[in-house]
């Protein structure tokens, strides 16, 4: 049987009757079940077809329709291809996607969050400078759409906010770290990077995430509104005291820094090279030593955001490739998630569900219209398994 053919006797997805139906077949072949989503251009080198994300479209073409026109209850298909295949102690997995959980749509839609303590699942369009709110126990329906006044690429909780920073989030954004009012957009500069105007005015921060000592670690890059990317992206590490560190030097575009379960290894991607990178990273301090490359996905596709499972296993985004690819702590691929689009940029754990962001494709390549058609879209599925938590910023060298 070929990947995607349903075997006899399973389940028929049927639209309207169940938001989430589950296609049960066998796969014997290990190899299709491995098999990508198709030949898609490479988003870097094909330079017909790159695309904003790195550069080569005018900021004015980009616009974000006004109509949201949300999906109330979005039926989502996923298939789970049996038996599965035992790989470095992990059983080799495979869903497919089949529709957006929300039709926002985006340009570049990135830095998905989940807020616990509110029940709210954040995101944001880096390219058109929007903070999303969703109240997740109504859905859709109550997606909240914020300007704010400068490129947002990853938020995170305060975990000391006091009464007078209840609305507030920390962000990485254009300039550098600043705070922001999740109920307006309203945004304000905590901690800019740059002393060099002219570099302050072609980079701008992209991914990050904070460790467990509530340090903020983040990755600037080249704005691509400004140039095309090279390798003068800088990891920064803010410190709660305010303090900044320079990390990691010479990275292209910078995305998913996580950490493993045991905390004593730190995880970054560098897409263009597609490699996600490990350091040995010591918690008391914050240092991070001995790099050394972790997985290398060898075809012309790009890691992008990741999260990391309570098994220490990576879920990474891949741009250009249409999946969400699942990497063991050995770093072997022992699952993959499928979507009808192909740029693919950033998932994040909400309960056992992974919740991931997508970039616009304007390719207008004939060959591909629901690429077309679903990028810029926020997914869901649940693959049975939670992620680790996500730490919180402590924020206190900051005035009230």
């Amino acid at each position: 049987m070929l990947q995607g053919e349903v075997s006899p006797g399973a389940f028929l997805f049927v639209r309207n009757i169940a938001p989430y139906v589950i296609l049960l077949h066998r796969d014997p072949c290990l190899e299709q079940m491995r098999r990508n989503t198709g030949s898609l251009p490479h988003p870097v080198t094909d330079s017909t077809k790159a695309g904003w994300r790195h550069g080569g479209l005018d900021p004015a073409e980009s616009t974000v329709a006004p109509d949201l026109n949300p999906i109330s209850e979005p039926p989502v298909l996923r298939i789970a291809h049996q038996p599965a295949i035992e790989m470095s102690g992990f059983q080799y997995q495979k869903w497919t996607v089949s529709e957006p959980y929300v039709d926002v749509p985006g340009t570049l839609l990135e830095g998905p969050f989940h807020d616990k303590t509110r029940n709210e699942f954040r995101f944001v369009d880096i390219w058109e400078q929007k903070l999303y709110v969703l109240d997740l126990a109504k859905g859709p329906d109550s997606l909240k759409i914020m300007d704010t006044s400068a490129s947002i690429g990853v938020t995170a909780n305060i975990a000391n906010a006091g009464d007078s920073r209840e609305n507030q989030i920390v962000v990485a954004a254009k300039h550098g770290f600043a705070l922001v009012d999740r109920t307006t957009g309203a945004l304000s500069y905590i901690q800019k990077v740059w002393d060099d105007p002219a570099k302050e005015h072609r980079m701008r921060f992209n991914d990050g995430a904070v460790d467990s000592h509530g340090r903020f670690w983040a990755g600037a890059m080249n704005d691509p509104k400004v140039q095309n990317p090279v390798n003068e992206g800088v990891i920064f590490r803010l410190d709660p005291d305010m303090k900044l560190h320079r990390m990691v030097e010479q990275v292209t575009i910078p995305n998913g820094i996580g950490w493993n379960p045991a905390d004593d290894t730190m995880y970054l991607t560098d897409s263009p090279t597609g490699k996600i990178y490990a350091f040995d990273f010591d918690a008391e301090t914050g240092n991070i030593s001995n790099r050394r490359v972790f997985f290398d996905i060898g075809e012309p596709k790009e890691p992008d955001g990741f999260a990391i499972d309570e098994e220490g296993c990576i879920w990474s985004a891949i741009y250009g490739g249409g999946k969400v690819i699942r990497i063991s702590p050995e770093g072997k691929v022992i699952g993959e998630i499928t979507f009808p689009t192909r740029n693919i940029t950033c998932p994040v754990f909400v309960g056992t569900e992974l919740f991931i962001t997508t970039a616009k494709d304007d390719t207008n390549d004939d060959q591909l219209p629901e690429s077309v058609r679903y990028g810029g879209r926020l997914y869901r599925v649940d693959v049975g398994i939670k992620g680790k938590p996500k730490n919180e910023f402590r924020l206190e060298g900051c005035p009230q």
